[in-house]
């Protein structure tokens, strides 16, 4: 996750519970203000590093990026293998867009939809 999701979810210790969480950073916070810091690890050195040590805690499982920078930042670097968007039926008027700065044109496949009265549950995989 990158730091603007960090700032969300630190509160409630984290997106996941216990589930180790790898955030993108330019600066680390002082290690005194992080309330879940058997969580929250703050990688400075970049996506590939973030990856590398998440894929390392997952133990061969999948793991997931939250928040649209650092899934730009994946999907330029080559490092996702699908995307899943949970689509729900509100405009809102900020944020951060997911598709920009993605440095490319890139095809998906879709794998899966679920539709539901709130969000409609969108898969893909990515094509390369």
């Amino acid at each position: 996750m990158g730091r603007v999701s960090y700032g969300l979810a630190e509160g409630d210790g984290g997106p996941a519970g216990p589930t180790p969480c790898f955030v993108l950073t330019h600066k680390a916070p002082a290690p005194e203000t992080v309330r879940a810091p058997s969580v929250f690890t703050f990688v400075t050195d970049g996506i590939h590093s973030a990856v590398a040590q998440a894929k390392s805690a997952a133990g061969g499982k999948g793991g997931a990026v939250h928040g649209a920078s650092a899934a730009q930042q994946c999907f330029a670097a080559g490092l996702l293998d699908e995307i899943q968007i949970h689509l729900a039926p509100v405009l809102l008027g900020g944020g951060t867009r997911l598709f920009e700065h993605l440095g490319g044109q890139y095809r998906l496949e879709r794998t899966k939809v679920i539709e539901t009265p709130n969000a409609t549950h969108l898969r893909f995989s990515v094509i390369r």
